[in-house]
């Protein structure tokens, strides 16, 4: 097979010094045996997607290894340095495969250019680093991890001084620099670069404790009656084991059994397919201890402890919980609760996603709170904040969620934050248990006071290649050149396109220009008030369709859900039609 030239000049220069010798095997060996796979790991550069690079783990310019991620931290380094006289970084890492060792590649590159590096010596969570970042006052942070993605994957995610995942202009600016990073051996070279690291020990995960303390709503109760809660608990072989369990038995939370072929860090993630907290094939073992040890919740943190799955035991069964129906729950509950003991602030605001359930404005609404919604990533929520605190009046930050089980209440660190997110969820369910209800009844009287919002997604998957990247580009363009009018005999009454950034109001006529940043979304809003919406993920190969309905005014609670979840399958089959095959619904 012959490869296109600029493709066969990159597997040459992998082939020669600074190259290691066994990437330059290796990259020879994988030209001559299997070209189309040289392709996909050649043909382009990892880009950054919502935060960072992510990719799969191996040699060539399309894939993570210590060369793409050394490059990656001389155009950080090179951006640091063109937006401050002096720049410090904050780095960690999680329990994949190579994640320490990428780590210390980015330690020492940052490290060569004279960038002072807080070093977490620990693997820790993803929202641990922000935390970090914002206490030493960095410029910038840089978190080894590929979150809830499969084994093979790995990412370098990068994080501004405020603590929030790289928005515009930033990500642009450090893209651009990486960009004319053509020649390996130009870059300064790693030696002597001890005295520009510190090593940042456990004593560190105290102050983080310190720091989520006072967001308990009633403290004494969870240090009187906590034990009473029973947790299990698992980590899917990534870093929530070492803050999450400490961090509920500081809330009163001692009680916990865990899931013990889980708890231990591996980043081949042996017990699970996909370490994504959202499926229930990934929560099985944990259910299933879950219903053997009669606990009362299960937690599960993803490997980098930035999403947490909930299962709730009701009625001698367990109940999955979807991202929504958390968020929901949560809203509900801070709302009711900060206006029962009168603290809920005149200017308090709600942040979700396009994505997202619309139960959560209509929750805020109630309130006469602000809800704000963003683009998927929760840098943008964490943007929100930042915000507002460069505001005189600025909103008061409450609560952001994301449907994919992003969760984060304070604002000590500015990311998505599994762990006091499960700290969050047992306290709720202690509040329902002491009333002799579960989590379950608790979202049952949520819908009967707002109406039942449900939801749904359904991914069309495509390979991990550039056949696979340049079909999903075809849909989405395809799908534009020839935009559906209705959804299950629903007209579309309005459309929002969020790469043109406008929305059009098919039914009165007119449009107006959308305020986001441009994105490859489109949303349509049907006239019974259901809302669909197409996008490609930012981190996989494949394309994401969201689903939700709404219905209020019931006699059957029962009755309507199962109505509602009929229409959300008619939803997403039309949806996907054109969109192919190969498909996971959650």
């Amino acid at each position: 097979m012959s490869f296109d030239p600029d493709i066969q000049k990159r597997i040459q220069a992998w082939q020669r010094p600074p190259f290691d010798e066994k990437t330059r095997t290796a990259v020879k060996e994988l030209a001559e045996k299997d070209p189309k796979a040289a392709v996909d790991a050649f043909y382009t550069t990892l880009s950054f997607g919502t935060g960072g690079l992510r990719g799969i783990m191996g040699p060539g310019t399309n894939r993570m290894n210590r060369y793409t991620v050394r490059m990656a931290a001389q155009g950080l380094a090179n951006y640091l340095l063109k937006q401050f006289a002096k720049a410090s970084v904050a780095i960690g890492f999680d329990s994949r495969n190579h994640s320490e060792e990428f780590a210390w590649e980015t330690a020492k590159q940052l490290a060569a250019n004279k960038i002072f590096v807080y070093f977490i010596q620990k693997l820790r969570p993803t929202p641990f680093i922000s935390f970090v970042l914002r206490e030493k006052k960095c410029q910038a942070g840089v978190m080894i991890t590929a979150s809830h993605n499969p084994a093979i994957y790995n990412g370098f995610k990068v994080y501004w001084e405020d603590g929030g995942q790289i928005v515009p202009p930033h990500d642009k600016g450090i893209i651009d620099e990486v960009n004319k990073i053509t020649d390996l051996a130009s870059i300064p070279q790693t030696a002597d670069v001890e005295r520009y690291i510190t090593e940042i020990d456990s004593s560190f995960d105290e102050r983080y404790f310190q720091a989520i303390d006072s967001l308990q709503l009633f403290p004494e109760e969870n240090h009187k009656e906590g034990h009473t809660l029973r947790i299990t608990f698992t980590s899917l072989h990534g870093t929530g084991m070492t803050l999450t369990p400490p961090a509920l038995k500081n809330w009163g939370f001692t009680s916990i059994n865990f899931v013990e072929h889980q708890i231990v860090p591996d980043g081949n993630f042996p017990t699970v397919h996909f370490p994504n907290p959202e499926f229930k094939e990934t929560l099985k073992l944990g259910i299933e201890q879950l219903v053997a040890s009669q606990s009362d919740l299960l937690l599960a943190t993803d490997p980098d402890a930035d999403r947490l799955g909930v299962v709730v035991m009701h009625e001698n069964e367990p109940h999955i919980l979807t991202g929504n129906q958390i968020a929901a729950l949560a809203t509900h509950y801070l709302c009711s609760v900060l206006s029962q003991k009168k603290t809920l602030p005149q200017n308090g605001a709600f942040v979700t996603t396009i994505v997202s359930t619309d139960m959560i404005r209509r929750i805020a609404d109630s309130y006469k709170m602000a809800c704000f919604e963003v683009l998927t990533g929760f840098k943008y929520i964490a943007e929100k904040i930042h915000e507002w605190e460069r505001e005189k009046d600025g909103y008061r930050f409450l609560f952001g969620a994301e449907e994919s089980c992003g969760f984060l209440i304070g604002t000590h660190t500015r990311d998505k934050d599994a762990v006091v997110s499960s700290c969050l969820i047992a306290e709720m369910a202690l509040f329902a248990k002491k009333k002799g209800k579960t989590l379950i009844d608790l979202l049952y009287e949520v819908y009967q006071i707002y109406g039942l919002f449900l939801e749904k997604q359904l991914s069309v998957n495509f390979e991990a290649t550039k056949e696979g990247m340049d079909r999903i580009k075809h849909l989405m363009r395809r799908l534009r050149q020839d935009l559906p009018k209705t959804f299950c005999n629903q007209n579309v009454e309005v459309l929002e396109d969020y790469q043109l950034r406008m929305r059009h109001n098919l039914k009165k006529g007119g449009s107006e220009p959308l305020t986001l940043p441009p994105s490859d979304v489109l949303l349509f809003r049907l006239a019974d008030q259901s809302k669909v919406v197409i996008r490609p993920s930012g981190t996989e190969p494949k394309i994401k369709i969201y689903a939700g309905v709404r219905r209020s005014g019931f006699t059957s609670l029962p009755q309507a859900w199962k109505e509602a979840d009929q229409k959300l399958d008619k939803l997403l089959d039309s949806a996907k039609k054109d969109l192919g095959s190969d498909n996971q619904r959650s």
